[in-house]
């Protein structure tokens, strides 16, 4: 048996005690000076406390009484440093669990990621068919103010919108007269709501809720109604297809995930940055090509000309919605023009605005 001398203190009294300690097979014995037995401490009960570097302090693990042993001889302290479980001063068993730490943390924040790149997107794709009108509605607001306010960059605020002064006002009664035709057409289970705003670009947009936004650009760049008619139309394939929910909810769902990743367990930010995907995100091709179908066999029941969304298409090099760059020539434009007049029917003989009601529209944000 391997012996060796400590200070011990019971952890009832501050007394120091110098103690004779001895190494058995299964633990080690404390013993006083007059041989009294002390203490008995099982190898896995023995832990490592914190001490100088010169002082091995060890005590037991799970004991009420705060006793403590310390062993000052090197050599000896090493053997007990060899022997029991819990006591490490090589800081061997340190480094294996910070590793240990840092492997499970990988593995946490690649689990993050999985679920953020396959599982949010399934997740909310499976969700917004099931969200009730009330709540997509509000969505919508909460999605609409942020919009609004990263739109609204000149701080226009209620001049904004396009069709409020007097000189706009026949251009927004002809504005109205194409909205209300395509939302008879369409028959949706909640009520759309559209506006012309104060943007040079030629695009469109649709929010959560029933809430489009035309842009100004898009009607100067417009030829016919029917071109603007089908852009909305559109544009009502994805209120429909609760395509703007989906992106929300996706979004919303990344912020929440990283917030928790970066220790924000709020997921603070989630409704802005769910605003700006709708204004910086594309849809994924199905979307476009499942609103595509719908604009096209919508203006068709209105009795609108369906080929006049396959010019537009062409005007803008690509989808209506923002972040979105496709050049003229690449071939899913192409494709998605094809398509388009694949599914058109014969031109009507009357546009969806007359002559005056159009040259009215044109002059909707003249004010």
């Amino acid at each position: 048996m391997t012996t060796g001398a400590g200070i011990y203190f019971d952890g009832q009294t501050s007394v120091r005690q110098d103690v004779g300690v001895a190494l058995g097979a299964s633990g080690l014995e404390i013993a006083g000076r007059d041989g009294r037995l002390l203490a008995q401490w099982p190898y896995d009960q023995i832990e490592g406390l914190a001490a100088p570097d010169s002082v091995l302090r060890l005590g037991r693990r799970g004991s009420a009484a705060l006793e403590r042993l310390e062993i000052t001889d090197t050599q000896f302290a090493a053997i007990i440093d060899a022997r029991a479980l819990h006591v490490d001063r090589t800081g061997l068993r340190q480094r294996r669990q910070r590793i240990r730490v840092i492997g499970w943390s990988v593995a946490a924040t690649a689990s993050l990621l999985l679920v953020a790149w396959f599982g949010v997107p399934a997740i909310a794709e499976r969700l917004a068919p099931l969200l009730p009108a009330g709540i997509e509605r509000k969505l919508g607001e909460a999605v609409d103010m942020q919009v609004r306010t990263l739109l609204d960059n000149r701080r226009l605020g209620a001049g904004f919108e396009c069709g409020s002064q007097d000189s706009e006002k026949p251009g927004r009664a002809a504005f109205d007269k194409l909205m209300q035709k395509l939302q008879t057409a369409a028959d949706l289970p909640l009520p759309v709501r559209g506006i012309v705003v104060r943007r040079t670009e030629a695009n469109a947009m649709a929010l959560p809720g029933g809430q489009i936004y035309v842009f100004r650009g898009l009607i100067e760049k417009a030829a016919t109604a029917d071109e603007v008619a089908g852009v909305i139309a559109h544009e009502l394939g994805h209120v429909a297809h609760r395509d703007g929910s989906k992106a929300v909810l996706q979004a919303g769902g990344l912020s929440f995930l990283f917030g928790m990743l970066l220790g924000d367990f709020v997921g603070g930010g989630a409704v802005v940055l769910a605003a700006k995907s709708v204004l910086q995100s594309s849809y994924s091709r199905e979307a476009e090509a499942a609103a595509d179908a719908y604009g096209t066999a919508l203006m068709n029941k209105a009795g609108g000309n369906a080929r006049a969304l396959a010019s537009m298409l062409e005007k803008i090099g690509g989808a209506t919605e923002p972040g979105m760059q496709i050049l003229l020539d690449h071939p899913e434009t192409k494709a998605r023009i094809a398509a388009i007049n694949r599914l058109a029917a014969e031109r009507p003989a009357e546009p969806m605005l007359d002559a005056e009601e159009w040259a009215a529209l044109k002059r909707i944000c003249a004010g």
